[in-house]
């Protein structure tokens, strides 16, 4: 038999047979074949891993994103007394169902799970570690729908009454009127605010810039604060303490949190306030694919996902596009 032969019959049999069995199918063949061609033997699961971040590190994923895969790898690996190439379908469905029943996981914790196993084993395949992955027949989890709440205009006005320092103050307003993440939002340095245009470049997911925009309120408070500073710290938001150092996501987290519980406003964060301009935006008729643009989202479906249309808007589009 000729390795062309070989790999012909190895391609026609992948659809059927799995990782395992296509491993000793292989190993047959080649004690088959008679020329002497050096058969390259299988990483070690913790080298593929590596090898697996490294290539996502440098596709300029984040060290947040490449830390999910590493803990949902490392634990699969750790399940399993063999090497990962040689996982099969029903090893992971099996692992993922006492995973559930062992930790309480709830559909969509088990369903992030899945999708980094899958890019895992997609880039095995890719790379020609395995003929196919696994994940192939485990589809999307399915999980409930919950809808996320927005701020009230009444809540916003409350937290705005409630500030202290004019900092906080400029935080509010500016998470209000750009939608920005609270990661964008602590990464901003005055010399990226241009208060001609009342706009700021901010770095968003995979180190991409975009342009947000803020209104004449946000101009104000944003002036305001920065004329009781006297530190020469480029952040645009620091400490309030001395020394002035920049201020971090956390620290933004358990400022809203605190003002939440001071001002009567429940599920007071961050994250919060950028749905709201997502929903305010649609409501108000702005095109989608504009919101999508403010957000900076890669992806449409996930601005969808964001924003609450009001069922009385559904109802004045019904009369006007179709009653």
């Amino acid at each position: 038999m000729k390795r062309e032969d070989a790999q012909i019959l190895l391609h026609k049999m992948s659809p059927i047979l799995d990782n395992t069995q296509m491993v000793k199918l292989q190993n047959a063949l080649d004690e088959m074949i008679s020329d002497t061609e050096e058969i390259i033997p299988l990483k070690s699961s913790n080298e593929l891993l590596e090898s697996f971040l490294s290539t996502k590190r440098l596709e300029g994923r984040s060290e947040k994103t490449l830390t999910l895969y590493r803990f949902t790898i490392r634990k699969l690996i750790d399940a399993f007394d063999k090497n990962v190439c040689l996982l099969t379908t029903e090893d992971i469905r099996n692992y993922l169902a006492e995973y559930q029943t062992r930790n309480g996981a709830c559909k969509a914790t088990l369903d992030n799970m899945r999708r980094n196993m899958s890019s895992f084993f997609k880039w095995l395949e890719d790379e020609n570690y395995i003929f196919k992955s696994p994940l192939r027949r485990i589809h999307k989890i399915k999980t409930q729908v919950v809808v996320r709440e927005t701020y009230s205009d009444e809540e916003l006005e409350r937290l705005r009454d409630g500030c202290k320092y004019a900092r906080n103050l400029a935080i509010i307003d500016l998470l209000n009127s750009t939608g920005i993440r609270v990661s964008e939002l602590v990464g901003l340095d005055i010399e990226d605010i241009n208060f001609e245009e009342r706009e700021c470049i901010v770095l968003g997911k995979g180190d991409k810039e975009r342009v947000a925009y803020f209104d004449a309120r946000t101009k104000i408070h944003l002036k305001e604060y920065l004329d009781t500073r006297d530190d020469d710290n480029p952040a645009l938001f620091v400490s309030i303490r001395k020394p002035a150092r920049r201020l971090t996501a956390g620290g933004v987290e358990i400022m809203l949190k605190r003002m939440g519980q001071q001002c009567n406003v429940e599920h007071c964060h961050p994250h919060r306030f950028r749905r709201t301009l997502a929903t305010t935006a649609i409501n108000k008729g702005m095109p989608i694919e504009q919101v999508q643009r403010l957000l900076g989202h890669e992806k449409i479906d996930t601005t969808l996902r964001y924003a609450q249309v009001q069922q009385s808007n559904v109802k004045i589009s019904h009369k006007r596009y179709i009653g």
